[in-house]
């Protein structure tokens, strides 16, 4: 038996909430901040369930075999639970602060990450070729960076060191697809002018 990419990341982000509600009940810790992240990553599955019903990435189409679907949300995804076992477990005690800059970077990068997304695959239906113009202006990777900043925004709240290691080996799993999606662009007349332009992750605005 078989399953797709898509269905493995659904289960896992699917599973996300109920596992942090557990975490809260375990440790019987139902501060602002574990409701904060359980607020964040639930809205985060919700938004992506809906993305990929509108508009599902065609990357994610590819089959697995079932029992490794089955244990990629334990194994290599499994690192994604580490920032609300942290939080939650420990009792941390986030600053204020860290509230406000949580949201904000919260906020932009769910923006980015979901907008991108819709511009690509609606622009790709009408036309294929560069995307060259909206949140693709400035840069080649505005979905990358926007899930930079979502996960960003939960190591944050966790208020560990720890989990920015899991996010720093996903930033350079990121840039590795980044590199090969250049080279598969720059067969695209028009790219090396618009490489130039545009940075491959951070808006090169000048």
């Amino acid at each position: 038996m078989k399953t797709t990419v898509n269905a493995v990341i659904n289960l896992h982000k699917i599973l996300v909430s109920p596992i942090v509600l557990c975490l809260m009940w375990y440790y019987d810790n139902w501060s602002p901040a574990a409701f904060l992240y359980l607020g964040l990553h639930g809205t985060y599955t919700l938004l992506w369930l809906i993305k990929q019903n509108l508009y599902p990435d065609k990357r994610f189409e590819q089959q697995l075999p079932l029992k490794v679907g089955l244990l990629t949300p334990f194994l290599p995804l499994a690192g994604y639970y580490l920032a609300p076992y942290l939080l939650i477990s420990q009792h941390t005690i986030v600053p204020a602060w860290v509230y406000a800059v949580a949201l904000l970077v919260y906020t932009l990068g769910i923006f980015l990450h979901y907008v991108s997304d819709a511009q690509k695959h609606y622009t790709l239906n009408l036309k294929k070729g560069l995307i060259k113009d909206g949140l693709f202006r400035y840069t080649r990777n505005p979905n990358y960076l926007g899930e930079i900043l979502i996960y960003g925004a939960f190591a944050l709240v966790s208020w560990h060191w720890q989990p920015l290691l899991i996010l720093g080996s996903w930033v350079v799993y990121f840039f590795v697809n980044m590199t090969k999606k250049d080279r598969s662009m720059a067969r695209h007349e028009g790219f090396a002018a618009y490489r130039k332009k545009t940075g491959k992750l951070l808006p090169k605005l000048f």
